[in-house]
C-alpha cells in the first residue's frame, strides 16, 4: 500500500487560487518544463530508450483540430513512458512542404508583380527560405500551446542540411540498385501548379459533367463509344473490345475512321474491357488515361499527347489553343453537327480528381518523370507486418494495409516545382546519365555542357525517412544507435498507405531489414458533434486555438483523449470541451478542498485496520484503476484510459471519498489524520494518472500537495495489488441507501438540500459505523419527539423511516401525481388501441409499430411509477 507514496519531496502547500484560471498557469509551466530539460532526451542514459517521430506538419501550416488530437494522444504516451522511467524522445520537425510553400511565395510574388522566372531559379530558393524564417513554422508555436512535450533541441526539417544529405543518400543508393529510374508514365498532372502531384494531393468529389456517347467508323463498320472527356478523342490511338463480344468480332484487327480527324485507328481485343458495361467497346487514349495506357502497352498503340502542361490543346486544326473545357464543348457541337452524337446526358454526377492546393482538376497525363520500382521494397514492407516485427493497431486495419502494399504500383517521385530537394541526377553534352551522392561533386560544369535535373522530389520522398534520418543517419550518430528503431507511429488511417508504407519501405531497405516503428497506432478522423466531416464548405470548422483560449489546453485535451477509440472518427462539439473544463475545475475545487482539511502525503500509510472502511474501498478502488489505465494504453485505448480515470475521479473519489469524509474531518482526532493520509496519497496517484492527458492543472495541484519538483518527472504509479473486496461492497450498499433516498426525495418534489426528519434502521447490515455520513449526506435530521413516519424505504437490508409531513403539501402534490397518472393512463390506452387494431398493424410500417410499442412500455413504467409514489405520500 506504500508503493506510491513520494517520501522525498519537501513539504507542500495548502493555499492554492479559489479558481482555476488556465491562461494564468499553462505558458509559465510549459516554459519551466522546456528550461529544466524535461522533454530532452538523454543518449547516454542507461534507460531503456521510447521514441516517438512527431508526424511533420507542413512548414505553412497552422495548428487544426487533427494536429491537436494526435498531438495529444503522443504527449500522452511519452509522458507516461518518461514517468514509468524511460528515456522518452517525442522528436519534433516540420516538413517543406514543396507545393504548398512555392505556393505561397508564388502568391507573394503576384502582389509584388512578379513571378518565379522574373526572379530565377536561386533568387526564388532564396526568397521561400526567407519567407519560412519570417512566416513559416506558425504550428511550433501552438504545439507549445497545447502542451507538446517534445525534445526542442532536436526539432528537425525536411529541408536542413542533414536530412538534404540522406534524401541524396538514398537516392544514390536506390538509383544504383536500380530501384530508381525515368520513363514516360500516366500521372496525376495538375494545370494550374504545373507539376506532377502524389495520389495523396488528389481529392475526389462528385461533379456535375456529362456522358456523351458518339459513334466511330462508317457503314457497318461504327462502334458507339461513351466518355465524360470528349476532347480526349483527339488522342485516342484504338478502340478496345473484350475478344469473346461476338458483336465486334467482325472489327477486330480492322481499322475505323476517327471523326474530326484524318485518322484511322485499330480494333483491339483486351480482356480489360467489361463486355456487360455500355456498348462494351471503350476508346483508348493512351497518354491521358492510366487504364488506357496499360492497354497500349500491351497492344504496342502510338501515344499522343494532345495538351500542353497548362490543358491547352496542341493537336493541329480547328480546337488548337483552346482550353481543355473550351474544347469540349466545341467538340461535341463538331460532332453534333456530323451527325456522330448518339446520346448526351448532362447533369452526369461522377467522381472527378481535383488538386488539394489549388481544386484545379487534374489532368492524367503522360509525362517522362522519375520512378522508384517498388516491388521487392513493398513486399519486404508488407512481411514486416505479416512476421510481426511490425504490429498495426487496430489490427483490424491489417486488411486494408495488405490489400495496398500487396499491389502497389511504381511510385512517381519527381515534381515539376523549384522549392524542394532536386534530383541529384546531371546529364552530359553527349547523353550521358550522372547521379551524384551527397559527398560527391557534379561530373562537369555547366560551361561543359553538364546540366543538372530540372525537377524536385515528391515532398513524401524526404518524409518517408522521417523515422531514421531525424536521428542523424546516414551517419551512425548516438542518436540513430540510441533511439531506432522508433517505438510507436501514432498517425491517421486516412495516410496508412501514402506515408506509412513509404516509411516502412525506405526504412527496412536503408537500415538494412531493421524496421522504423514497432507499432503503428492508426487514428480516426476529427469530425464535428454531429459526426460530419469538418470543411470550410459546411461552415463547421474549428479553430482549436479558440477553445484553448475559452476552456484551457487541458479541457480540449481531455475532450479529444475521450473520443480516441482505435481506428475511428472522433466527433466533437464545443459543449464536450465545456464539460472537460468543468471536470478541470472539479479536480482543483476537490483538491483545494483536500488540502484546506488536512490531506497529505507525508509519512507512511497506515495500515489497514487503522483505517475506515471508506479508506479501504477507495484505496482498493485506487489500485484496481492503476491496473486498468495501465492494460488501457498499453491497448491505446485512450478513450478508455480518459473515461476510467473521469469515473474513478468525479463519480468516487469527488462525489463520494471526499464528500463520505467530511464527517471525519468534522470530527478530528486520529481517524481525521488517518482519513487526511489517504485522501492525500489518493490525489496524488490519481493526479499522476491524469497528468499525461490533462499535464497543466495536474502539475498545478500535483506539486502544491506534495511539494514536489514536477509531475513531469514523478513516478508512473504501479498497482501495489492492495484490495479489499468487503470494504467495496459495504460502500457500494451505503450508495444504494443513499441513491434511492436521494431519488425517492426527488421524487416528492422536495430540494436536494431540504433537511426532513429520519430514523435509520442499520441493524443487520454492515453501515451502522456509517450513520453520521449517510445523515450528512441525505440531509437527514434526528428524528424527535414527535417524529411521525410518513414513508418507510427498505434499502439492501437498511431502513430508512422519514417523516414528510412538514415538508410537503401533501394535498397538492397528491394532486399533481394524479394529474400525471391521468396522462400516463391515456397514453396507454391509445396505444394499446393501435395495437389491437389489425387493420393499423397490417398498413402501418414496422418502425411506426415499434414507435408505438415503444409508447405503451413508457406508459406502463410512468404508471406503475406514479402508483408507488402516490402510495408513499402521507396519508391525508
Amino acid at each position: 500500500m506504500t508503493e506510491n507514496s513520494q517520501q522525498q519531496n519537501p513539504a507542500p502547500t495548502s493555499e492554492l487560487p479559489t479558481q482555476y484560471a488556465p491562461a494564468e498557469v499553462e505558458g509559465a509551466l510549459y516554459e519551466r518544463w522546456v528550461e529544466r530539460g524535461y522533454f530532452t532526451a538523454d543518449t547516454k542514459s542507461e534507460k531503456e530508450p521510447y521514441t516517438i517521430v512527431i508526424p511533420p506538419p507542413n512548414v505553412t501550416g497552422s495548428l487544426h483540430l487533427g494536429h491537436a488530437f494526435q498531438h495529444t494522444l503522443m504527449d500522452a504516451l511519452t509522458r507516461r513512458k518518461r514517468m514509468q522511467g524511460f528515456e522518452a524522445l517525442w522528436l519534433p520537425g516540420m516538413d517543406h512542404a514543396g507545393i504548398a510553400t512555392q505556393n505561397k511565395v508564388e502568391q507573394q510574388l503576384a502582389e509584388e508583380g512578379k513571378s518565379r522566372q522574373d526572379l530565377g531559379r536561386e533568387e526564388f530558393v532564396d526568397r521561400v527560405w526567407q519567407w519560412k524564417r519570417e512566416y513559416g513554422g506558425k504550428i511550433l508555436g501552438q504545439m507549445r500551446r497545447l502542451g507538446d512535450g517534445v525534445d526542442w533541441s532536436r526539432e528537425r526539417f525536411t529541408m536542413d542540411e542533414g536530412l538534404s544529405s540522406a534524401v541524396q543518400t538514398i537516392f544514390k543508393r536506390l538509383y544504383d540498385d536500380e530501384l530508381i529510374y525515368r520513363a514516360e508514365r500516366i500521372i496525376n498532372w495538375c494545370p494550374r501548379c504545373l507539376t506532377a502531384i502524389s495520389d495523396i494531393e488528389v481529392d475526389y468529389q462528385d461533379d456535375d459533367g456529362e456522358l456523351v456517347s458518339l459513334k466511330y467508323g462508317e457503314g457497318d463498320e461504327t462502334v458507339v463509344v461513351a466518355t465524360t472527356r470528349v476532347e480526349t478523342m483527339l488522342g485516342d490511338t484504338a478502340v478496345a473490345v473484350h475478344p469473346d463480344d461476338e458483336r465486334y468480332a467482325h472489327l477486330i484487327g480492322k481499322r475505323i475512321k476517327l471523326p474530326l480527324t484524318d485518322r484511322t485507328i485499330p480494333v483491339v481485343a483486351d480482356t480489360h474491357v467489361d463486355p456487360e458495361f455500355g456498348t462494351g467497346a471503350v476508346k483508348v487514349t493512351p497518354a491521358h488515361d492510366p487504364n488506357d495506357f496499360a492497354i497500349g502497352q500491351r497492344h504496342d498503340l502510338e501515344t499522343m499527347t494532345i495538351m500542353d502542361e497548362r490543358g491547352v490543346i496542341t493537336v493541329p486544326g480547328p480546337f488548337q489553343g483552346l482550353d481543355r473545357f473550351e474544347a469540349r464543348a466545341a467538340i461535341v457541337d463538331a460532332l453534333r453537327q456530323q451527325g456522330r452524337i448518339v446520346a448526351e446526358k448532362r447533369p452526369y454526377v461522377h467522381s472527378v480528381g481535383h488538386c488539394s492546393r489549388c481544386r484545379t482538376t487534374i489532368e492524367p497525363r503522360l509525362s517522362l518523370q522519375w520512378w522508384v520500382k517498388v516491388e521487392t521494397l513493398a513486399k519486404a514492407a508488407g512481411d514486416a507486418v505479416r512476421d510481426g516485427r511490425v504490429t498495426l493497431h487496430p489490427k483490424e486495419m491489417e486488411k486494408r494495409y495488405f490489400d495496398w502494399v500487396d499491389n502497389l504500383n511504381d511510385w512517381c517521385i519527381s515534381r515539376q516545382l523549384w522549392w524542394g530537394h532536386r534530383i541529384p541526377v546531371w546529364y552530359g553534352p553527349e547523353g550521358q546519365v550522372v547521379c551524384v551522392g551527397p559527398d560527391e561533386q557534379p561530373p562537369g560544369t555547366e560551361a561543359e555542357g553538364w546540366t543538372q535535373d530540372e525537377d524536385v522530389l515528391d515532398t513524401w520522398f524526404s518524409s518517408g525517412l522521417w523515422p531514421f534520418s531525424t536521428l542523424g543517419w546516414p551517419e551512425q550518430t548516438p542518436d540513430l544507435e540510441k533511439f531506432y528503431s522508433t517505438d510507436v507511429l501514432l498517425t491517421g488511417h486516412d495516410i496508412i498507405f501514402f506515408w506509412v508504407v513509404r516509411m516502412m519501405m525506405f526504412g527496412l531497405y536503408a537500415m538494412d531489414g531493421e524496421v522504423p516503428f514497432k507499432t503503428v497506432a492508426l487514428t480516426g478522423l476529427v469530425r464535428d458533434e454531429n459526426g460530419k466531416k469538418m470543411s470550410k464548405s459546411f461552415g463547421n470548422v474549428v479553430d482549436p486555438l479558440d477553445w484553448m483560449d475559452k476552456y484551457g489546453s487541458d479541457a480540449l485535451r481531455f475532450t479529444l483523449a475521450r473520443g480516441a477509440n482505435p481506428g475511428t472518427d472522433v466527433p466533437i462539439g464545443e459543449d464536450w470541451v465545456q464539460a472537460s473544463r468543468n471536470f478541470a475545475n472539479k479536480i482543483w475545487n476537490a483538491t483545494r478542498f483536500a488540502l484546506m482539511n488536512g490531506a497529505t502525503i507525508e509519512g507512511p500509510l497506515p495500515e489497514p485496520e487503522q483505517m475506515t472502511a471508506t479508506d479501504r474501498w477507495i484505496l482498493s478502488r485506487l489500485n484496481k484503476t492503476v491496473a486498468e489505465v495501465d492494460a488501457f494504453y498499453d491497448d491505446f485505448q485512450f478513450a478508455k484510459v480518459s473515461d476510467s480515470l473521469f469515473h474513478y475521479a468525479w463519480d468516487e473519489v469527488f462525489d463520494w471519498y471526499v464528500e463520505l469524509s467530511k464527517t471525519t474531518f468534522m470530527a478530528g482526532g486520529e481517524p481525521a489524520k488517518v482519513s487526511g493520509r489517504v485522501l492525500g496519497e489518493v490525489l496524488d496517484v490519481t493526479l499522476r494518472l491524469l497528468h499525461p492527458i490533462v499535464p497543466f492543472v495536474t502539475e498545478a495541484l500535483w506539486t502544491t500537495l506534495t511539494g514536489g519538483e514536477s509531475v513531469v518527472v514523478a513516478d508512473w504509479p504501479k498497482d501495489s495489488g492492495f484490495r479489499d473486496d468487503a470494504a467495496e461492497r459495504e460502500i457500494e450498499t451505503l450508495k444504494q441507501v443513499v441513491t434511492e433516498v436521494r431519488r425517492f426525495k426527488g421524487e416528492q418534489g422536495l430540494k436536494a438540500g431540504q433537511r426532513v426528519p429520519a430514523r435509520l434502521t442499520l441493524d443487520g447490515t454492515t453501515l451502522a459505523s456509517h450513520e453520521p455520513a449517510i445523515r450528512q449526506l441525505l440531509k437527514l435530521q434526528p428524528e424527535g419527539d414527535a417524529f411521525h413516519a410518513t414513508a418507510t424505504l427498505p434499502v439492501a437490508g437498511a431502513e430508512v423511516a422519514l417523516d414528510l409531513s412538514g415538508a410537503i403539501d401533501v394535498a397538492a402534490e397528491r394532486k399533481r401525481l394524479a394529474k400525471d397518472l391521468a396522462a400516463a393512463e391515456k397514453d396507454k390506452a391509445q396505444a394499446e388501441g393501435k395495437l389491437g387494431n389489425e387493420k393499423f398493424l397490417g398498413k402501418a410500417p414496422e418502425n411506426v409499430v415499434e414507435g408505438i410499442r415503444a409508447r405503451l412500455a413508457k406508459a406502463d413504467e410512468d404508471i406503475a411509477r406514479i402508483q408507488a409514489q402516490l402510495e408513499r405520500l402521507p396519508q391525508a
